[in-house]
């Protein structure tokens, strides 16, 4: 974590240089000597960084040695961040005062911030006129300690890649009775090795098996590899255990072995020896543990063998990581090893714990014993390292102690368990590994989103753009690889929407994190308020979060909050929050105080400089001028959003928006949103009251959003009239690449101009809306889903919906033309006055240059009580899935062989009909 922590600081202190440098920012006592030896202290300590991280790990000098680097850089880097506060905040107000467009202005800045707004208790109590300079210079004096401590404990610079932890080595060798719940798994692993594909174009197949450490790869290929129907199937079978570094010469011996092995180093004599090895003959190439993903090695090898092997041939490939099945163009063949389920992780852990102990004894604690595997989540390694160790707990405290204990304080297991996940952690670049520790602040069973895991990363300074990569993408690069080399599981991707994505993390995997962050990451449980906590004390506290609690614990000193950088609270019910708690967190970049039921947030919230990301809403927005993410969709009484937020030209993120056309100037104004051109992501608009100045809807600028994923606009309020809805509505038109758009509670009676301009929307829902027709939605070219609800109005979809006229329905043209070209799922809920939903009468596809919803799969028809009549088109869909459920008169139509329109539905697979 040092390391990914300097190499940030080092980045920033070179923007500080470039600013010194080209004069655009001037300090009370100049800091350009300060910053160039503070930077090149972080350098020279940086060279030996890789030495120290792999030497902490069992010498404790070296590991205080860090803390205190650690400490350093953290106070340099809220130094920093206020400096960039500060010109960001007098941008703004520059801006304001001259009422330019433009935020980026010739004028110097000239800063003297009060030594209060330092989060540094050392120097709470100096003058004022104090500045920046000085504290610089007090924390270059303290890194230039640490710089030349760095010789007292002999730390080298070496490569990253020169010197790897111990890795244990494998063989083929398994014991069958140690083995529980992979008969599916093997089963599926020896038919792709037996299968005879005729059709297969390449002679050698090979098969990646991908899992995290410790669940069971090497185990399962073990098994595979000595089935007996293996055995005779293949004319060699060859065990290589890989690791790293990918040595292509050891590999190429270690497959001649016993065969006339070569006597050279030389690349090309060693694959020669290994090509005539196996000419001609079909076998079974194991590749254990394989890390690399460099395709060069990787190809080197593979083709002497795809050109000398037998046909037949399969190699199977262990890897934690999936960018290796894709170097290798295996992802056809992956197979993804889960975890064991309860039962034979149950199974595994009773046949090796209760080994040679009497019936009786082993009754007595295996109740214990399955707490105890709970604590494993299915991972085979730690099932097997916690039965080792309670073989010899004789005792029921002993076992219940182990129950009761954090997993990494159980002697023995972090060497054991935790060793494969630290090579895993060790693989990662030093910025990812950075962002893996962050999820320790997170509870276990937590479900990531994706998106919202980015933005706190961003919110903490763990990103940085890389060349013209932006910062939200090189989250979604780290986040990939952390799922690549599977620190999360249980992944469940949207189906329309592909940037969002859900997940978990492994208990274990979890445990591993909380062990690596214990000092610097807390998670305080709290059941009721008599609950008596131990006192935390600790100046080294970044990450707190609190779980179950009715208030803030009375217990926590004052000086572990001075230095947070996250504050959490999940299933809490806190109902006030102290100003003066408030006063502590001057560091703070995260605070999440969502579902508490908070009235209200003490004002001296916008004292918080260096806060990013927001879940709950203070009255002094506009100070928090580096705010990026501002959550407040679950602020059910929040009735307007104060003026402020049009100052925070950083915000990225406001996921409701409730506006009004009252004339209170306090109050956040529609046209507001103009000046927030980083909005990115979800932005749902509620427009609420009367609206004299419907004109405001048009400096909204929504076509200037050119991040926006997805659009909601509500205007449920009974006191707007017709007019100024339609106008708004048809003002707030959005950028034209929009993915996805909601329009809820619309009482104009005509659909805003702009909504078949959309052309690249993909997912549509319209709820509440008063028009009597649909718009010609056939015409988009990329819509998947679409959803018409309560629409009380609407009584016939005709081909207007298509986005045909009557006349072109019989009409031949030279152009084919499809509609609804990708339109997957289609649901029509609630529609109460729909009697009929025609098509093109007389259409015949095979007559026809139409094609009409080719891709549909999914229809779903939901309380629409009159609906009747279905169109033709369905007979000739790829339909896999219709419900008609509440529609009593067309369920009746559509009854199996007799209803009327069974002809054009009796071709679909899974038909479901309710009538109530």
């Amino acid at each position: 974590m040092a390391e990914a922590l300097i190499l940030m600081l080092l980045e920033k202190l070179a923007s500080v240089t470039i600013q010194l440098t080209e004069k655009k920012v001037r300090l009370v006592l100049d800091v350009e000597k300060e910053v160039e030896e503070f930077t090149g202290n972080l350098e020279a300590i940086q060279a030996v960084l890789e030495d120290a991280e792999q030497k902490q790990v069992k010498d404790a000098s070296v590991r205080n040695w860090l803390d205190k680097l650690k400490e350093v850089s953290f106070k340099m880097d809220d130094v920093l961040d206020e400096w960039n506060t500060e010109i960001l905040r007098q941008k703004v107000e520059n801006q304001e005062t001259h009422n330019e467009t433009a935020l980026v202005t010739k004028k110097k800045v000239w800063i003297s911030i009060p030594s209060h707004c330092f989060c540094f208790g050392q120097v709470s109590r100096v003058s004022l006129r104090r500045d920046i300079a000085l504290i610089i210079k007090d924390l270059n004096d303290k890194l230039t300690v640490i710089a030349n401590q760095r010789q007292a404990y002999n730390l080298q610079s070496i490569e990253r890649s020169a010197e790897q932890p111990e890795r244990n080595k494998s063989s083929s060798f398994v014991d069958i009775s140690k083995v529980f719940g992979r008969d599916n798994e093997k089963d599926i692993l020896i038919s792709r090795l037996l299968s005879e594909n005729s059709q297969e174009e390449r002679a050698l197949l090979v098969i990646p098996i991908i899992g995290m450490g410790g669940v069971g790869k090497t185990t399962l290929t073990q098994l595979v590899y000595n089935d007996e129907n293996v055995k005779s199937h293949f004319e060699m079978r060859i065990w290589v255990c890989v690791s790293d570094p990918f040595d292509e010469i050891k590999i190429a011996k270690a497959i001649t072995d016993g065969n006339g092995v070569s006597n050279s180093d030389e690349l090309e004599a060693v694959l020669q020896c290994m090509s005539k090895s196996i000419e001609g003959k079909k076998f079974l190439l194991v590749l254990d543990d394989v890390w690399t993903q460099n395709h060069t090695k990787w190809e080197q090898l593979e083709l002497p063998l795809m050109k000398n092997c037998g046909k037949g041939s399969r190699i199977i490939v262990t890897t934690r990581k999936e960018e290796v099945a894709i170097m290798m163009g295996a992802t056809p063949q992956m197979m993804h090893l889960n975890q064991l389920s309860m039962q034979n992780c149950l199974s595994l852990f009773n046949h090796i714990a209760f080994l040679d102990r009497k019936e009786d004894v082993s009754t007595v604690f295996r109740a214990i014993g399955e707490g105890i595997v709970k604590k494993c989540k299915g991972l085979p390694l730690a099932a097997k390292t916690l039965a080792s160790l309670m073989r010899y707990r004789k005792t029921m405290k002993e076992w219940q102690d182990v129950l009761d204990c954090k997993i990494w304080d159980i002697e023995g297991f972090e060497q054991q368990v935790f060793q494969p996940l630290f090579l895993s952690y060790h693989d990662l670049a030093p910025a990812v590994r950075r962002c893996l520790l962050y999820c320790a602040t997170f509870p276990k069973d937590y479900v990531f989103d994706k998106n919202i895991l980015i933005e706190l990363w961003m919110s903490q300074d763990y990103l940085h753009s890389r060349g013209n990569h932006e910062k939200e993408v090189v989250g979604q690069i780290f986040f990939d690889n952390l799922v690549m080399r599977s620190f999360f599981q249980d992944l469940v991707d949207d189906e329309f929407d592909k940037l969002t994505m859900r997940c978990k993390m492994h208990d274990i995997v979890h445990d591993f994190v909380q062990s690596l962050t214990e000092k610097e990451c807390v998670i305080m449980e709290l059941s009721g308020a008599s609950d008596k906590t131990e006192p935390l004390v600790s100046n080294k506290l970044r990450h707190f979060t609190l779980m179950s609690a009715p208030e803030f614990p009375s217990s926590m000193p004052s000086q572990n909050y001075k230095n947070l950088r996250t504050l959490t609270t999940f299933n809490c019910k806190i109902s006030a929050i102290d100003s003066k708690l408030i006063s502590e967190l001057r560091c703070l970049r995260t605070l999440n105080l969502c579902h508490n039921g908070l009235q209200e947030l003490p004002e001296n919230i916008g004292d918080l400089l260096h806060l990013r990301a927001l879940k709950e809403l203070p009255k002094s927005m506009g100070k928090l001028i580096s705010l990026r993410h501002l959550y407040i969709q679950f602020c059910d009484q929040l009735k307007y959003l104060p003026k402020g937020i049009g100052r925070l030209t950083s915000l990225q993120t406001l996921d409701m928006c409730p506006v009004y056309g009252s004339e209170d100037d306090e109050a956040f104004k529609l046209g507001d949103l103009g000046s927030l051109d980083q909005l990115q992501g979800a932005l749902t608009i509620k427009v609420l009251g009367d609206w004299k100045h419907a004109n405001e809807a048009e400096n909204a600028r929504l076509w200037n959003k050119k991040q926006l994923f997805y659009l909601g606009v509500d205007t449920s309020d009974d006191n707007m009239s017709r007019k100024s809805n339609v106008k708004i509505l048809n003002l707030l038109r959005p950028h034209q690449d929009l993915n996805s758009l909601e329009i809820s509670v619309y009482n104009g009676t005509t659909w805003p101009h702009w909504i078949m301009s959309l052309y690249n929307l993909r997912v549509l829902s319209l709820d509440s809306c008063e028009c009597e027709f649909l718009p010609p939605l056939g015409k988009l070219p990329f819509l998947e889903k679409l959803s018409v609800s309560y629409m009380a109005r609407l009584k016939k979809v005709g081909v207007e919906f298509l986005g045909i006229e009557e006349a072109q329905t019989s009409m031949k043209s030279s152009k084919r033309t499809v509609l609804f070209p990708k339109l997957k799922q289609l649901l029509f809920w609630r529609l109460v006055e729909l009697e009929e939903w025609n098509g093109m009468e007389g259409w015949k596809e095979e007559d026809s240059d139409i094609t009409i919803m080719p891709c549909l799969s999914s229809l779903r028809i939901m309380d629409c009580s009159n609906l009747r009549l279905l169109p033709d088109f369905l007979q000739r869909s790829q339909l896999q899935s219709l419900e008609i459920i509440g529609s009593w008169i067309l369920a009746r139509c559509c009854e199996e062989g007799r209803g009327r329109e069974w002809p054009k539905i009796s071709h679909i697979r899974n038909i479901k009909v309710e009538y109530h």
